[in-house]
């Protein structure tokens, strides 16, 4: 089924991708930032007013997670009070909004990846305003609340991943957390993912997206030396307790994707998937 698909930020990491892959099915309107500003709720009316979306995908977002704790309201007025003028437009006008959440809502003190059905624990200004984003987003009954982690890939990216990457073909000494793991993402990954969602029509609700498997920051750093080639890339292990980090960050963090798999969708590993981004970025 060919669906309408307002998509928003679109010039972000994940919502340049997201818009590129899902108008290989549907009609899709890509609005970037400067086109259509989630916080403002009078301009937001007017678009979905008008276009009628059958779906509206929010990947506009405050991800600045040490500058959310000097600037709070900001954080919360993106990641948060946007959404709840989504989620009621959703539900006037009979849209189904997916809305990309974070790992960052658990605070990480467990030895085992997270389920949708473990509680949130936010800690820090960034952390609180996603999941105040969860729940508002959760108010319309046709939702999908999609926690994604360590985004990587796009064509203008500049995540965690692209700057290891960048050290170790220069040359340089790469430091890297040997205590936080996280289950990576690969946005072309999760923009299939929300295609198949919706074209599946999986129950709604809230789900893990994110790369099977998961690993730790300097782990993840000698498998890209590993897949270029790099054996003598000087990669040097650094606990979190030793960063100078302003908001505090879940130390294991990885989140288990069963739930997706269980309605169909299934994620590669994300060592496949760091091996199909640098064919990509070659």
């Amino acid at each position: 089924m060919r669906l309408l698909v307002l998509v928003l930020g679109a010039n972000g990491q994940l919502g340049e991708v997201m818009a590129d892959y899902l108008a290989r099915n549907h009609e899709v309107l890509a609005r970037t930032r400067a086109e259509l500003d989630v916080t403002d709720s009078a301009a937001l009316r007017d678009a979905v007013g008008t276009i009628c979306p059958d779906v509206i995908v929010n990947c506009a977002a405050y991800t600045n997670v040490d500058g959310a704790e000097q600037d709070p309201l900001t954080a919360i007025s993106v990641n948060a009070l946007a959404v709840r003028t989504l989620s009621r437009l959703a539900t006037e006008f009979d849209a189904t909004l997916v809305h990309f959440s974070t790992d960052f809502v658990f605070d990480g003190v467990t030895d085992r990846p997270y389920s949708e059905n473990d509680a949130p624990n936010a800690r820090g200004a960034y952390s609180l305003s996603k999941l105040l984003g969860e729940w508002f987003a959760a108010e319309t009954a046709r939702h999908y609340v999609i926690r994604v982690e360590s985004l990587f890939g796009g064509p203008r990216a500049r995540s965690s991943v692209d700057k290891l990457l960048d050290g170790i073909t220069a040359g340089r000494e790469v430091r890297a957390f040997s205590d936080r793991t996280v289950s990576p993402s690969y946005v072309e990954d999760v923009s299939h993912a929300t295609a198949m969602m919706l074209q599946g029509r999986a129950p709604y609700g809230l789900y893990h997206c994110v790369n099977s498997g998961h690993t730790t920051w300097s782990a993840l750093a000698r498998e890209l030396a590993h897949i270029v080639d790099a054996p003598n890339a000087r990669i040097v292990d650094v606990p979190m307790a030793e960063a100078a980090l302003l908001a505090p960050r879940p130390q294991f963090a990885a989140l288990s994707n069963a739930k997706l798999a269980s309605v169909g969708v299934i994620m590669p590993s994300w060592q496949d998937a760091l091996r199909r981004y640098l064919k990509v970025t070659k």
